[in-house]
């Protein structure tokens, strides 16, 4: 017996990286799969090719699972209601959409080409909504779904030169903040994964010195994307019902339940604020509690467990 016998989940991006471990594991605990991959670059803008998810689902098949392959983009709605359908036909149901699948382009924000910054948010963001929108009513009429989609510390807490790629993260924590308070009430539910793991898309960061170099082995030895697949999997079961609208890090063996804005500090003047007055006053008063400009290795300095 496994934790997902009997249930139907969508993985997209699952040809490679974290999204094949994904459904690997997923298959391992009883699901079964459509593998979704467009078989593009880690840049995307590729024509679709079906070999790469289908290796996926032959790794699943040989080891006595049951998957099919799906080669649309998550960019595409009418490619993401296909993958929908695609599991409807050919297992009867749909329990879980798992949405990886993602590109780079990274560039300094004054350096940044429009085709750099709407390919980044076409898939990841819109990409995450033609994902959603395709199986959202199927799961309110069932009364039972789950979302799992996948963030980044690059918008929680920044890196530099991905503007395109925070932005297009933070836009997926408030989608699926939304998702879950609006699925409350039919048993929908959402969360979101920031993964750190090594990936063909984390192997496009410029390698530039010694200390780089480093962080780039800690991340391969470290960080696998077979690590980041089980709470992923977890989530989706019904063991965790209870679970939604949260977002989780995930670093090795580390699991990391991170903080959504909520007010940290407040001022208020009864006579009312003037320009002078806010820098004069409000501002010198809450300097002691703004967030510093450090990315995301200023946050986790520590080697992963």
């Amino acid at each position: 017996m496994g934790l997902l016998d009997g249930k139907v989940i969508l993985v997209t991006g699952a040809a490679r990286g974290i999204g094949r471990e994904i459904a690997i594991s997923a298959a391992r605990e009883g699901a079964r799969l459509v593998v979704n991959d467009l078989g593009g670059s880690v840049k995307g803008g590729d024509l679709g090719d079906a070999e790469p998810a289908q290796e996926t689902v032959d790794l699943i098949r040989g080891a006595g699972g049951e998957a099919v392959a799906d080669s649309h983009s998550v960019a595409d709605r009418h490619g993401a209601e296909a993958m929908v359908e695609l599991a409807l036909d050919t297992f009867g149901g749909l329990h879980a959409v798992i949405n990886p699948a993602g590109i780079l382009r990274d560039k300094m924000f004054h350096k940044m080409d429009d085709s750099d910054w709407s390919a980044v948010i076409d898939v990841h963001l819109n990409g995450s909504y033609n994902v959603a929108r395709a199986a959202i009513n199927h799961f309110r009429d069932q009364e039972d779904g789950a979302f799992v989609f996948f963030g980044s510390t690059s918008g929680l807490i920044g890196n530099l030169g991905q503007a395109n790629y925070a932005a297009a993260k933070m836009g997926i924590a408030g989608l699926s903040r939304i998702i879950a308070m609006e699925g409350a009430q039919k048993n929908v539910r959402s969360n979101v994964i920031a993964p750190f793991a090594w990936t063909r898309m984390i192997a496009t960061i410029p390698v530039k010195d010694e200390a780089s170099a480093e962080r780039v082995r800690r991340m391969q030895e470290g960080m696998r994307a077979d690590q980041v697949a089980q709470p992923v999997v977890a989530l989706v079961s019904d063991a965790a019902k209870h679970v939604s609208g949260q977002i989780f890090a995930v670093r090795g063996n580390e699991i990391f339940l991170m903080s959504q804005p909520r007010p940290v500090r407040g001022m208020a003047r009864l006579e009312g604020w003037t320009p002078q007055s806010v820098v004069d006053h409000a501002l010198p008063a809450l300097a002691g509690s703004f967030e510093d400009l450090g990315a995301t290795n200023s946050v986790f300095t520590w080697e992963p467990v």
